[in-house]
C-alpha cells in the first residue's frame, strides 16, 4: 500500500519545484515527486526520461531519490551527472529521451534545491506542477519496473556548444562561473577558444563561497569586474548556480542587462532572417521595441518567466528570446532553450566577426533613464486584483496604450511604467523608465496614483 502524503504548496512555484532543505522538501519529496512525473510521463505516452544535477552538496542524494521514484513508474532513466541545466536539456535531443528533469537550486541561497522538468518537448509548468502535487496527495501513481542508463553527454555537449563559434581574434575574456554547475563545461570550452581566457570561480562548489550565484544581481559582479580590470580584458562572462542565466560586462566593467544583450545577439539572426519576430519579457526596456524594430524585425513583448518564453518561443517559431533576468533562448541554429554558455558562444562568435569591440556596441545603444524592478509587499488575496482595478480604470483611456500581457504596462510619449503581480510571493514589482528625469518623475506619480486609487501605499522610487 502506497501511503499518501502532501507536499508543501510554497514548493509548488510557477516554473519549477523549488524549497528549502530540511524545511519542506528532501528525498521523500523527490522520490513522490519522481513517481509522479514517471507516472504522468507514461500516460501521456513517454517512456524515458534524462536525469541531471547541479553542484549543491544535496543534489547528489536528491538525485538519486527521483531516479529511483522514476524507476517505481516504469520509466527509462538515463543519468547524465552533474552539470548546468542546458546540457541536461541537451542531452533530452541528443538521446532522444521523451523528457528532461533537472536536480537544481538554480540562483538561489546553497540550502535550496528543487527541480525543473519538460517533457514530451515542452514546458512543464504551471498548472502541469499543481497536477503533479495533487497525484502526489492522491497517490496516483503508475507502477512498474524501469532502469537506469548512466549516461556521458558531457563532451558531446561541449562538442555542440564549439559547432556554432566563429573567429580567430585574439580577444581578451574573464569568465566567471560563481561556483556553479557551469565551471566543468566553460573550462573544457576555452581551452578550445582562441585567445586569452582567465576563469575564476571554476571550482564547483555547493557552498557558494565567493559571491551568490545570480550574474544579474551587479553586486555579484564585482570580482569580474576586478578580474577584467586586473587583465584588461576585452569583457567579462558570468553565469548562474545552474548556467541557465548570463551576465555580461564589456571591457569598462559596465553591466549589460538583458534586453541589450538580446538586441545585441539578434543582429546577425535578423540580417539573415528579416522581419523576423524576437521575444522579450514585459519587463524589458523601450531599447528593445527600438532596436529590433530598426534592425528589421518584429518585437513582441511577452509574458515574464522562463517557462512562458520558451512556450512562446515554440508557438511563434520565432528564431530568438530572451529576458531581463538574461535567460537567453536560441531556436536559430539551436534547441530553443535558455543555455547561458551557448549565448556566450554566439556572443564571442559576434565579436570575433566584428570590427567593434563590446565597449563600442554598448555606446551604440539608446540610453534611457529608468528605476530598478522594485518590489513591495501586497497581500495575496489582494495583489491579482489590484491589477484588474488598474487595467479597467484605464482601460480605452486616450494618450496611451496598454498592453495586458502578465500585468499591466502603460506606455506614454514620456515613457512607460508596468506593474505587475508576483507569480510566487505576496508582492508586487514596479518598473518605470523615460528618455529624460522629468519623464521618468512623471512615470513615477502616474503610477503612484494609480496605487493610491486602489488603496495602496506606493513604494519609495
Amino acid at each position: 500500500m502506497i501511503l499518501a502524503m502532501q507536499l508543501s504548496p510554497t514548493i509548488l512555484r510557477e516554473y519549477d519545484i523549488r524549497g528549502t532543505i530540511g524545511e519542506n522538501i528532501g528525498e521523500v519529496e523527490f522520490r513522490a515527486i519522481g513517481r509522479a512525473f514517471g507516472s504522468q510521463l507514461r500516460v501521456e505516452g513517454g517512456e524515458s526520461v534524462v536525469v541531471g544535477c547541479d553542484g549543491r552538496l544535496s543534489s547528489p542524494a536528491l538525485e538519486a531519490a527521483v531516479t529511483e521514484g522514476l524507476v517505481q513508474a516504469g520509466v527509462r532513466v538515463f543519468r547524465v551527472g552533474r552539470g548546468p541545466s542546458p546540457m541536461c536539456y541537451f542531452a533530452a535531443e541528443y538521446l532522444g529521451t521523451d523528457a528532461a528533469l533537472m536536480v537544481t537550486g538554480s540562483h538561489n541561497p546553497p540550502d535550496y534545491n528543487g527541480i525543473k522538468m519538460t517533457m514530451l518537448g515542452r514546458a512543464f509548468y504551471g498548472p502541469d506542477i499543481q497536477a503533479l502535487g495533487a497525484r502526489i496527495s492522491a497517490s496516483d501513481y503508475i507502477e512498474g519496473n524501469g532502469e537506469i542508463v548512466d549516461a556521458q553527454v558531457f563532451d558531446a555537449y561541449v562538442d555542440r556548444l564549439m559547432q556554432d563559434f566563429s573567429g580567430d581574434k585574439d580577444l581578451s575574456v574573464a569568465w566567471d562561473p560563481g561556483n556553479g554547475a557551469a565551471g566543468e563545461v566553460v573550462t573544457a570550452l576555452v581551452a578550445r577558444l582562441p585567445g586569452r581566457h582567465v576563469i575564476i570561480n571554476g571550482d564547483i562548489d555547493g557552498r557558494f563561497p565567493n559571491h551568490h550565484p545570480d550574474p544579474t544581481e551587479e553586486a555579484n559582479l564585482y570580482q569580474l569586474k576586478a578580474a577584467v580590470a586586473e587583465h584588461g580584458c576585452d569583457l567579462g562572462l558570468a553565469f548562474d548556480g545552474d548556467g541557465d542565466r548570463i551576465g555580461v560586462i564589456d571591457g569598462q566593467e559596465r553591466v549589460l542587462w538583458g534586453d541589450q544583450i538580446l538586441v545585441i545577439l539578434a543582429r546577425p539572426v535578423l540580417a539573415e532572417m528579416p522581419g523576423a519576430t524576437i521575444i522579450c519579457d514585459i519587463k524589458a526596456s523601450q531599447l528593445f521595441q527600438d532596436e529590433i524594430t530598426r534592425l528589421g524585425g518584429d518585437p513582441l513583448l511577452w509574458m515574464t518567466g522562463h517557462s512562458h518564453l520558451k512556450t512562446k518561443l515554440a508557438e511563434t517559431g520565432a528564431p530568438l528570446a530572451g529576458e531581463m533576468s538574461a535567460h537567453i533562448f536560441f531556436k536559430h541554429g539551436y534547441y530553443g532553450y535558455d543555455d547561458a554558455v551557448y549565448a556566450a558562444v554566439r556572443l564571442l562568435s559576434i565579436l570575433h566577426e566584428g570590427t567593434e569591440s563590446l565597449a563600442d556596441i554598448r555606446n551604440s545603444l539608446p540610453a534611457y533613464v529608468n528605476t530598478p524592478e522594485i518590489r513591495f509587499d501586497c497581500a495575496e488575496e489582494r495583489k491579482f486584483g489590484i491589477i484588474d482595478e488598474i487595467k479597467e480604470r484605464l482601460r480605452g483611456g486616450d494618450g496611451y496604450t496598454i498592453n495586458d500581457i502578465g500585468g499591466v504596462r502603460v506606455e506614454h510619449d514620456d515613457g512607460w511604467w508596468l506593474l505587475r503581480a508576483s507569480n510566487t510571493q505576496a508582492v508586487l514589482v514596479a518598473r518605470c523608465e523615460s528618455k529624460n528625469e522629468a519623464g521618468l518623475a512623471r512615470m513615477k506619480e502616474t503610477l503612484s496614483a494609480q496605487l493610491r486609487e486602489s488603496g495602496i501605499q506606493p513604494p519609495e522610487f
